[in-house]
């Protein structure tokens, strides 16, 4: 794959559809979560919550690596 091939897919925006996803939780999820603290913007929280996953993964997974060296 090429770098630009690369970048532009880095770009794209993608839309996702929750299967078998239970709506009393995406309704608390929205009340306690997206409301409070995103100002009801249920995309923003999504896309923030996920960063902060990878954020942490990535950390999680540099300290394993420096304990094992």
């Amino acid at each position: 794959m090429k770098q630009t091939e690369i970048a532009i897919e880095e770009d794209i925006l993608v839309s996702l559809t929750f299967h078998n996803f239970s709506a009393k939780m995406l309704k608390e999820f929205a009340q306690k979560i997206v409301k409070p603290y995103f100002n009801g913007n249920m995309n923003q929280a999504l896309r923030s919550l996920m960063e902060k996953a990878i954020t942490e993964e990535t950390i999680v997974n540099q300290a394993t690596i420096t304990k094992t060296n």
